[in-house]
């Protein structure tokens, strides 16, 4: 609720955990998602996708798929004609272009669901049973079902044109690594792993398309883009953007992985046109797991130098990534970001990193929710650990010790992250840190960890430093008007995916307009209503997003005064603009409404005068760097050594974002981030064959966490002290904090946990199977030493024995001797 000032003069919202307006309509049933929506003659369209992971396309047969009752299209390559292929939106460079995905496949297929056709019919059903009749005729390719296979000289070529499975090639250096290394006294080398999985929303993607009688297009569909999407369409299909009209229904969860350009976005607008019918898609849950971006999987073989007293000295990295079969619009941004945030908050002057994005026969990759960096954490913070133990010291203490200080920023690490440098705007990781330890009772735990132990009992306690990127620009637009009512409406470029933009900024603009929250309407996601926008990613809402609304309202309160002061007759300063009005300080009966200002604004009154009528404002905020939040992630668990189950029994997250709109609203970022994290600490991994064939198409194979898996302890604190100075908000984003070092966290508690077991951890997810598989490793190798050290007590008896005999033997051949006459 809000606050008010003693002076009463303007009302304070931002900071305020209002409830966020957009659930009573979701709660309530009232959302409108892609799947509510239908229209009158609407068509529904089926994707046939290859049953191959590699396979050259000899013919397609779709003659008795178009006979079948209720078909009206039945759709191939040849049909589509010379289409571009889908663009990367983000790092695109020449060199990459080689590797894009066509929106149905031409000459072979590359992954398992790669779509080959296109069925529309009356129905849903029709389509499907249409779409059984397409027959293809596969020539199988041998697969690629792995880097390490893709990297063999012999290897098959993915895209034969391009002569190589090796997309990219990432290389940083910083210092001198190498020699550093070579002289330091302690030296840890490790080989750690991140599986492949991915955001699974709970709605599926869909889209609905329907051109009107003039021939342009609207299309509905969860775009967190939808302006950079509108002209990708308009490329592709070769029409004028505008024809073309975006709508952003409900969404029902976004996590980087939708809203992205996929063949589908191409292929049910370029029906509905074909066919001059409302044409909708909705993909399945098999399709999602097979055909939406996957995310994560990196191997990494990581060295970490140090001196004695654990201070960390160089830190060299060589990770290969992969990419899946094609490069879609994320480009390499996920490995990319790997790299430029591989230190983390702690000093490195000497650094090295070798990435290698490497193609395989898998379902192709983007983000998902802290996309290269949750990676780079658990690599990273796995190290410290194995650091604090070679030294003896406590893992706190370790990073403690490495922190970079709030005295060294900004802080510029020498990599760049999406085309900006990487340099931290502001922080103290020291303070973060302690916070964690104190939510999380980490002494007491320690202690309770000495007596579990005592009791044979396996509880681990892990920590995890964390700096996140947030708020890319270059920048972000926002319109605020008031109309004649006095309402406020708020025009937004950036999209809602269910981060809360419109309770966050109904806030930024009530604050800066002295009205109520409830006042203002904001209106995102319609490209036929805001002009500009860049689109929710990358935890921008806020940081650009909002800043963009705040300067927008502040432009508007300036045209309010301005109107005020000429009908009151008074200065501008002398003015007080709250609760919807304007009146002269400390005259409160001198006033002027918001609705009465907008009246004075019409055209008939301003125009005679030469001044531009309305009373609105757009501002367009410039964010050439990004901010940087941080946090400590603590979490403990305990090992069930019988089965492999991990249960959390406790977890503490401390972040800083400079600044919090709304506490609530990023409290509730950072716990669904958690689940996320969980998941992929524990559970979530969608795995493959040496065919390159799909595991986990089902959730009877892709297991997600449940409420079960939360900590049974949940301890969150929204740190606010070190605001940032790159926007006049000071706020920096949320979004991904929770998700970033939950795995780097739990990795560690699970590790610290079994260490007196001599089991090591080194690849997620840490399911049971693969616990007890380190606990046997681990119980094998130490049965291993012991027969060792056996055979080599029984060796030393032997020998002692013998050395014995030697010596009976000498000592009776000296008494015989002794004894012969002379």
């Amino acid at each position: 609720m809000a606050r008010a000032l003693a002076n009463a003069e303007r009302t304070v919202v931002v900071g305020a955990s209002v409830r966020r307006r957009e659930d009573p309509r979701l709660l309530t049933g009232a959302g409108r998602y892609v799947a509510d929506l239908t229209l009158p003659g609407c068509l529904h369209a089926v994707v046939v996708r290859s049953p191959h992971a590699h396979a050259r396309l000899r013919a397609i047969d779709t003659a008795a798929a178009r006979r079948h009752p209720g078909v009206h299209l039945v759709a191939t390559a040849a049909d589509l004609g010379p289409v571009p292929r889908i663009p990367i939106r983000l790092g695109d460079r020449p060199e990459l272009r080689r590797f894009l995905q066509p929106p149905l496949a031409q000459d072979r297929v590359r992954y398992v669901g790669e779509p080959v056709a296109l069925v529309v019919a009356d129905d849903r059903y029709a389509a499907e049973d249409a779409a059984e009749l397409v027959a293809v005729d596969y020539e199988p390719l041998p697969p690629v079902p792995d880097v390490e296979a893709a990297l063999r000289p012999e290897a098959p070529l993915l895209h034969p044109e391009a002569g190589t499975n090796l997309a990219e090639r990432l290389l940083f250096r910083r210092g001198d690594p190498e020699g550093v290394a070579a002289t330091a006294p302690v030296r840890l080398r490790r080989r750690l792993s991140v599986q492949r999985h991915t955001g699974v929303p709970l709605e599926t993607r869909g889209l609905l398309a329907a051109p009107d009688p003039a021939g342009r297009l609207t299309v509905w569909g969860p775009t967190k883009v939808p302006h950079f999407n509108r002209s990708v369409l308009a490329t592709l299909l070769g029409v004028p953007e505008s024809r073309i009209h975006f709508v952003e229904p409900d969404v029902g969860g976004g996590f980087g992985v939708r809203g992205e350009f996929y063949p589908e976005d191409l292929l049910v607008p370029w029906a509905a046109l074909r066919l001059r019918r409302p044409v909708k898609w909705v993909e399945d849950r098999r399709e999602h797991l097979v055909a939406t971006n996957h995310s994560r999987q990196q191997v990494h073989e990581i060295e970490l130098a140090s001196d004695r007293e654990g201070r960390i000295l160089a830190l060299l990295d060589r990770a290969v990534v992969d990419m899946g079969a094609y490069l879609r619009t994320h480009g390499v941004t996920v490995p990319e970001l790997t790299q430029a945030l591989l230190p983390g908050p702690y000093a490195l002057p000497h650094y090295r990193s070798e990435v290698l994005c490497v193609l395989t026969t898998k379902t192709p990759t983007g983000t998902y929710r802290a996309p290269g960096r949750f990676e780079a954490n658990v690599v990273r913070e796995r190290l410290v650990d194995l650091l604090a133990e070679a030294v003896g010291l406590d893992p706190a203490e370790v990073r403690r010790r490495n922190f970079v200080p709030p005295t060294a920023m900004p802080y510029d690490l020498g990599t760049r992250t999406l085309g900006t440098p990487t340099i931290y705007d502001t922080g103290d990781y020291a303070s973060a840190l302690d916070q964690a330890l104190e939510a999380g009772a980490y002494a007491a735990w320690r202690r309770r960890q000495a007596e579990a132990r005592r009791e044979g009992r396996a509880v681990g306690i892990g920590l995890a430093s964390i700096v996140e990127k947030t708020g890319l620009g270059p920048w972000e637009m926002a319109r605020v008007e008031v109309d004649v009512s006095g309402q406020v409406v708020v025009y937004t470029g950036i999209t809602a995916l269910g981060q809360g933009i419109e309770t966050a900024y109904a806030q930024i603009a009530a604050e800066a307009l002295g009205c109520p929250p409830e006042a203002v309407t904001v209106v995102h996601g319609d490209t036929d209503r805001v002009p500009y926008g860049r689109g929710a990613f990358a935890s921008r809402g806020t940081a650009v997003g909002g800043v963009a609304v705040h300067l927008a309202a502040r432009r508007v309160r300036d045209r309010l005064v301005a109107l005020a002061a000429d009908r009151l007759e008074a200065a501008p300063a002398d003015l007080v603009v709250a609760d919807g009005a304007v009146w002269v300080r400390g005259v409160p009966g001198r006033r002027v409404t918001f609705g009465e200002l907008v009246a004075a604004a019409h055209p008939e009154a301003t125009v005679p005068r030469g001044e531009a009528p309305g009373v609105e404002a757009t501002a367009f905020f410039q964010a050439p760097m990004m901010t940087y939040p941080y946090g400590t992630h603590l979490a403990v668990v305990e090992v069930d050594r019988e089965t492999g189950v991990v249960r959390l029994l406790d977890y503490a997250l401390t972040y800083d974002v400079g600044r919090a709109v709304n506490p609530r609203l990023v409290e509730g970022q950072l716990v669904g981030g958690l689940a996320q994290g969980i998941g992929g600490a524990l559970l979530e991994e969608l795995a493959y064959d040496t065919q390159a064939q799909p595991l986990a198409v089902t959730f009877m194979d892709y297991l997600l966490p449940a409420a079960t898996e939360m900590p049974a302890r949940l301890s969150v604190r929204i740190l606010e002290e070190t605001p940032t100075p790159l926007n006049p908000l000071g706020v920096k984003g949320a979004g991904e904090g929770g998700t970033a070092g939950a795995g780097a966290a739990i990795a560690n508690a699970v590790a610290d946990a079994l260490r007196p077991f001599g089991a090591e951890v080194c690849d997620l997810p840490l399911t049971p199977a693969r616990i007890l598989a380190a606990l046997r490793a681990a119980g094998d190798a130490a049965a291993g030493d012991a027969a060792t050290r056996d055979a080599a007590a029984g060796d030393a008896a032997t020998r002692d024995a013998a050395a014995g005999d030697a010596a009976v033997g000498d000592a009776a051949a000296v008494g015989h001797g002794e004894g012969r006459p002379r």
